[in-house]
């Protein structure tokens, strides 16, 4: 095969497709098939409007623009990493981010909850000061929640330096210092101890199981980010068990624990789980008041 084969994005398009289905490609990191991935791979390489492929179906490429779309598509082929690695960036909504092996691929179903400020648990978005992201990677949950909070100082904590890094960029590139604070953490460990209104977090919970059962895609990301014990929730017991003196009297804690609510509801079902919402269900994302906490 040579570029000469190729001299449209039309021809690029067709030919991913059968690249990625025949690879057997997972998508689960922005892309819903083989053809969404393909233009979304195929636009950015060539810098075109990522939400616009109809007027440039036909257009004439030059051969070294048809050899980098080339070397892209054999790379999300032969490699089997996500596009997002390939782009270095990632979607969440309206929100463009900066992303990296260091980090997982953003794709949180919180994201979809944080424009409705978690109402009715939070009543006033104005009047709340201090929010707490546990785990926060990339940073995306704790810029979104900046702008959602607009009062609000979000502490953004990760136990790893390389995915602090990362949300270093993004929260430069949103303006967002000063109102997002980066901390290396072990969870609580080095938190300022002081009440927040809100606590967030979408932890490692995948139970040992299923990580054995990854798509090589997922394999590609940090697996510490991942991993959640037998159970998938070892993190998420610690989280539950310090939130209570971390939250103010009216606060919430808010949890994303994916296809574990079997394991979560064994777990913390005597607390009275709040489930949330979300395009994955009603089972993928938990809430649990600060007075509940305090009951346990």
């Amino acid at each position: 095969m040579t570029t000469t084969n190729f001299s449209t994005p039309r021809d690029l398009l067709r030919y991913a497709i059968t690249r990625f289905n025949g690879a057997k490609l997972f998508f689960g990191h922005g892309s819903a098939e083989a053809f969404d991935e393909a233009a979304y791979l195929i636009l950015h390489t060539l810098k075109l409007p990522l939400d616009r492929l109809d007027p440039f179906l036909d257009a004439r490429l030059l051969q070294d623009e048809v050899l980098q779309v080339l070397e892209v598509i054999e790379r999300r082929v032969t490699e089997r990493v996500p596009a997002a690695y390939i782009t270095k960036e990632a979607w969440l909504g309206s929100y463009h981010f900066y992303v990296d092996e260091r980090v997982l691929v953003p794709r949180s179903f919180i994201a979809e909850l944080i424009p409705q400020t978690f109402s009715p648990w939070v009543q006033d978005p104005e009047a709340v000061e201090n929010v707490l992201e546990l785990c926060t990677g990339s940073g995306c949950l704790a810029i979104m929640m900046a702008d959602a909070f607009p009062n609000a100082v979000i502490d953004a904590v990760d136990i790893s330096k390389d995915a602090l890094a990362v949300a270093e960029h993004n929260i430069r590139e949103y303006k967002m210092e000063g109102r997002v604070n980066p901390i290396e953490s072990d969870l609580y460990e080095n938190v300022p101890f002081k009440k927040y209104d809100l606590i967030v977090t979408n932890p490692p919970y995948v139970n040992s199981n299923s990580m054995g059962k990854l798509p090589p895609e997922y394999l590609r990301e940090p697996q510490i980010a991942l991993a959640g014990g037998e159970d998938g929730m070892d993190l998420v017991r610690k989280i539950v068990a310090g939130a209570a003196e971390r939250l103010s009297p009216e606060g919430v804690l808010v949890v994303e624990i994916g296809n574990e609510a079997e394991y979560a509801e064994a777990a913390f079902g005597h607390l009275g789980l709040t489930w949330l919402t979300t395009s994955a269900g009603d089972d993928a994302v938990f809430l649990l008041t600060a007075e509940q906490l305090q009951a346990q």
